[in-house]
């Protein structure tokens, strides 16, 4: 991300705790940007997050909270909730520059500059009818920083037909009592294409895949169906795997 964008993503950081979903009735929307780190600069990129949440810290910025993730390659996703577009035109991050100094300030955006080529931001909107969290829907997992992400791309005229299916998969879920645990996502504002987006928390990629056998093995041949039909509408499927980092987020003080 360049200096400017990044610094008008981060004005999008202030909206709401990063583990708050609201009631099951209503989809809560998250402000993503991503940055394709070199892998020459990954420890640089680190390095910076962590002098800027610094700086954060010692200057105690209000109003700000924003989680990390890392995806296996170097992509480091930083996520916000937001309530609407319109959050994006607050400047949260004006007492911060008046109390290190605009020089300190963007001297911290110049080294991030030097750090990737690629960046983008968007937005996605997470689906809590579909979701599959019986213990409480949360985006937070304590002892579970492990995440694997599932993207079901589909076209317009299979959108809800797939999106059908994954509730058939999810009562499937309900009824068996599965162990394993999801969040469905819906593509928004500023992202190629459409799909659902299924994350799922673990302790580690063994403890995933310890439960994702057990749970093909519970739903059983119905299961198999449900699944064979469901990707009968999804036009391309790619998996991502990677953890979230807490020592690379920010938490205002209340």
């Amino acid at each position: 991300m360049k200096t400017v964008n990044f610094i008008t993503f981060l004005f999008a950081l202030a909206i709401l705790p990063t583990n708050v979903v609201h009631s099951q009735n209503t989809n809560q929307s998250f402000w993503v940007h991503e940055d394709q780190v070199k892998p020459s600069m990954l420890k640089e990129y680190e390095a910076v997050s962590k002098d800027f949440i610094a700086a954060c810290k010692e200057h105690d910025l209000k109003d700000a909270n924003w989680s990390t993730a890392r995806l296996h390659g170097g992509t480091y996703l930083t996520i916000s909730p937001i309530s609407n577009m319109a959050d994006l035109d607050k400047n949260t991050l004006a007492p911060l520059v008046e109390k290190m100094g605009e020089e300190n300030f963007r001297a911290i955006f110049n080294r991030f500059d030097k750090c990737y080529d690629v960046h983008r931001n968007y937005v996605v909107h997470l689906i809590t009818d579909m979701s599959y969290m019986p213990d409480g829907l949360t985006t937070n997992t304590p002892g579970e920083d492990y995440r694997k992400w599932h993207f079901f791309h589909v076209t317009p005229e299979n959108v809800a037909n797939l999106r059908n299916k994954m509730k058939e998969i999810k009562a499937l879920y309900e009824e068996k009592g599965a162990n394993e645990h999801f969040r469905i996502y819906r593509n928004g504002f500023g992202t190629a294409g459409d799909y659902y987006l299924v994350v799922i928390s673990a302790k580690d990629a063994l403890a995933y895949e310890k439960t994702s056998d057990e749970t093909d093995v519970l739903l059983g041949a119905e299961g198999e169906k449900l699944f064979d039909e469901m990707m009968q509408y999804v036009h391309k499927y790619e998996s991502k795997t990677g953890s979230m980092r807490a020592d690379l987020g920010y938490t205002a003080k209340q």
